[in-house]
């Protein structure tokens, strides 16, 4: 089957030998972003966000681009059907009339799943609320093997809004596949929820940084999340709780790597800039290389016959009532059937938002 046809909606979408095949060929496709390159010549990327970006938004049309295809989108969602009340649905099977894949960024959880149920074209999740953000996690663990060679043995720290943090929920469903320990660095009312906990990997919880700094190979460091809380005085207690200067790494390691998805807002000071140890303009822009292989492999320019795929770790059933969580697609767009991914003897949860469901 390959990667090819394939829409990429979670981490657990890949197999780990799919992870490191979209890691090897963006490993080549980095040794020739100078090069004319028309592996997706006639072909047409659709972007589709419905919520800000910068980075994983220009790094998808570059990524087109450089492989001699066109792009098309919208990126305020005022200026598409969504604003006259346009289902998920319906938005997508029209979308996929003008092009070959869609790159989807929307606020509610499994809102990518939605769009891959309803088009038959390739769907690939830019983000879906708090949910999950795939591409952002390939491209977080390119960085993670360009700059120390290897991701099995390191120590990384997570620090920062781990409860709503998307690209933290990615990495940890791809971390499960490789030998690392994970520290969760979060105040408790960010911590990470358990549904994002896999129970292979090696993980502890603080929420104090500097006892933990000296031991950490990779800090990785999210901003907390004012969009996401329900209660804006929730988020004025915990805004600028961890601050990263350079008076601080005096205290890590002399090569650690200071990972951040971005954007920054006061969580990283501009001092720590000029560090060496400071990865996170270079991890922006490995996000190009990471989405060019992507692109080439969906749209089957570059061979991916002969990787195993991923073993069916869940069940889908279909069962009701709707998914409770009022972020969810399952909830919001109520043409949607309510599914359940069951996991092992007592683990239910939401196929869409992948929120613990009571049975």
């Amino acid at each position: 089957m390959g990667l090819a046809g394939r829409s990429v909606i979670r981490v657990d979408d890949f197999s780990p030998a799919e992870i490191q095949h979209v890691l090897n060929v963006a490993d080549d496709m980095h040794g020739r972003l100078g090069e004319r390159l028309d592996l997706l010549a006639g072909r047409i990327l659709a972007t589709a966000f419905f919520e800000p970006s910068t980075r994983t938004r220009l790094s998808f049309e570059s990524a087109m681009q450089r492989l001699g295809g066109g792009v098309i989108g919208f990126a305020d969602p005022t200026t598409s059907s969504a604003a006259k009340g346009e289902t998920l649905a319906d938005t997508a099977r029209i979308i996929e009339s003008y092009a070959d894949l869609i790159v989807m960024r929307h606020p509610l959880e499994g809102s990518s799943k939605v769009a891959a149920d309803y088009a038959r074209k390739p769907i690939v999740n830019a983000g879906d609320g708090g949910h999950q953000h795939p591409t952002q996690t390939l491209t977080d663990l390119f960085t993670m093997q360009r700059e120390r060679g290897t991701i099995s043995g390191l120590h990384i720290g997570l620090c920062g809004d781990l409860r709503f943090g998307r690209t933290v929920h990615s990495l940890l469903g791809a971390l499960r596949h490789y030998d690392v320990k994970v520290t969760c660095i979060a105040p408790n009312s960010l911590q990470l929820p358990e549904r994002y906990r896999p129970d292979t990997l090696n993980l502890d919880t603080t929420e104090r940084l500097e006892p933990v700094l000296a031991e950490l190979d990779v800090l990785y460091v999210t901003r907390i999340q004012r969009e996401r809380f329900p209660d804006a005085s929730e988020y004025e207690k915990v805004k600028g709780v961890y601050v990263i200067d350079a008076e601080l790494l005096e205290r890590s390691k002399e090569e650690l790597l200071v990972m951040h998805p971005l954007p920054r807002v006061d969580e990283i000071a501009y001092n720590v800039d000029p560090d060496r140890r400071a990865a996170y303009f270079g991890q922006a822009a490995y996000g190009v290389p990471v989405r060019m292989a992507l692109l080439a492999l969906l749209l089957g320019a570059v061979s991916s016959d002969g990787v195993p795929p991923p073993e069916e770790v869940a069940v889908v059933v279909e069962h009701e009532p709707r998914c409770p969580n009022p972020d969810c697609a399952n909830h919001r767009e109520k043409y949607t059937v309510p599914q359940m991914l069951v996991e092992g003897e007592t683990r239910r949860k939401c196929g869409y938002c992948e929120m613990e469901l009571t049975v």
